[in-house]
């Protein structure tokens, strides 16, 4: 049986660690209590997040003791950014986002069983405790220079906006937060992004300054594409988890344009598909490119992960409708909303508008002669039904979910007609 950590290593989600040895001793021992937090510093988590659910997932199937952190405390103040100050959120919105997490991180672990997971929420000590309790109890184990030191401190203080003491303090109550765990439930590993390394290690060593107990940190890397660049942004935004802020079909695309290059990689870190699976993805890779399989395996795992079966089949079937000639419809309004979003369209006028004129309005066809020749020729369809008469008004008898009708030139020519 491969050891958990090589698993991981193998897996590309192990980036620093405080002592490698040390740590697969310590798990090797008998269940570990670790913790991962998620601050709420929007209404949902995204991609970044998912690496460390999957962490967790990984450790939790390994027998390991999850506990989910939701920041209610941290979130109100947020980890400090290279681009500038965050703005504050009121409370009663950090207190909305923290119940979207704690539901999205619900659904990745177990919470039953010898290994079950806990969620907790660092309000629950933080705010409990007076700014005299904060400065004694913890304030005195850190040193300046060592705080002014970490990386990210240093570039906001030499930049024109410089830090507030507000942003400042968050490593101090972040390295509280592990404490708290510690004392509580026993953990005595955290993991993280990379970019959360210097205030992990100021848990560790706070944690042994009052306690004297030896503690462990693991980080993941910052999943970037094999040309250096950050992974993870669409034209839209973020890559987010929830599915009203990116719809599933969205979501299902973005992993579906994965190049080559990333695919197997991303199979490794997003993926729970075991390494025979994965070989063969990659040998599909090298000699056939062209159909994608890697990537299509890749966008139907996550998928399936983040939004479930159900959200899969249908994404599944509106991709098979709209390049495939399926039936659209059987797609549902929202889905086929995120399907079309990019495409062509017009609005036209339901029973006096023909296939001309969606051809030439939605710009498919230049002008009325060419798309005549398109329908002559059999080249045109609506919602995937080969029009032969020029003619024929476009009816509401056709109409999709959200009252609209897909108009097709070829095969890969696609546009959207609203009706107004």
């Amino acid at each position: 049986m491969t050891d958990l950590l090589d698993e991981l290593q193998w897996r590309g989600l192990v980036a620093q660690h405080t002592d490698l040895e040390a740590l697969r001793e310590h798990l090797a021992a008998g269940p570990v209590t670790f913790y991962c937090g998620y601050d709420p510093t929007a209404a949902s988590l995204h991609h970044g997040h998912l690496v460390q659910l999957i962490l967790m997932r990984h450790l939790q199937l390994a027998g390991h003791r999850p506990l989910a952190l939701v920041g209610g405390a941290t979130g109100q103040i947020g980890d400090p950014r290279q681009s500038g100050e965050r703005q504050l959120q009121p409370t009663e919105v950090v207190r909305g986002w923290a119940d979207n997490l704690r539901a999205q991180i619900s659904r990745f672990l177990d919470f039953e069983g010898p290994a079950a997971a806990t969620m907790v929420n660092n309000l629950d000590w933080t705010q409990e405790m007076s700014a005299i309790d904060l400065l004694r109890g913890v304030g005195k184990h850190f040193r300046i220079g060592t705080m002014l030191a970490k990386d990210i401190v240093a570039r906001r203080l030499a930049s024109d906006e410089g830090i507030s003491y507000t942003e400042f303090s968050y490593q101090v109550l972040q390295a509280n937060d592990f404490l708290e765990l510690f004392r509580r439930h026993g953990c005595t590993l955290e993991t993280g992004g990379n970019d959360q390394w210097g205030n992990m290690l100021g848990g560790v060593e706070l944690i042994h300054k009052v306690e004297g107990a030896q503690t462990h940190v693991l980080t993941t890397p910052i999943i970037t594409k094999s040309d250096g660049t950050k992974f993870g942004k669409s034209e839209g935004g973020a890559i987010w988890l929830d599915p009203t802020m990116m719809s599933p079909y969205a979501f299902y695309q973005f992993w579906l344009q994965v190049a080559d290059a990333d695919v197997i990689r991303f199979l490794k870190i997003f993926t729970f598909l075991d390494r025979e699976s994965i070989g063969a993805l990659e040998a599909e890779v090298a000699e056939r490119p062209h159909q994608r399989a890697a990537q299509r395996a890749l966008a139907e795992e996550v998928t399936r992960l983040v939004h479930g079966d159900a959200e899969l089949a249908r994404v599944l079937a509106a991709t098979q409708a709209l390049w495939g000639g399926g039936d659209l419809r059987e797609i549902d309004e929202a889905t086929l909303t995120a399907a079309t979003a990019d495409l062509p369209r017009a609005t036209l006028t339901v029973g006096s508008s023909t296939i001309i004129d969606a051809l030439v309005d939605t710009g498919l066809e230049k002008g009325r002669g060419a798309a005549r020749r398109t329908v002559a020729a059999g080249g045109a369809s609506v919602n995937n039904v080969k029009v032969v008469d020029e003619d024929a008004p476009l009816s509401e008898a056709g109409l999709l979910a959200g009252g609209r009708v897909l108009i097709r030139k070829g095969r890969r020519h696609l546009a959207v007609v609203d009706f107004g």
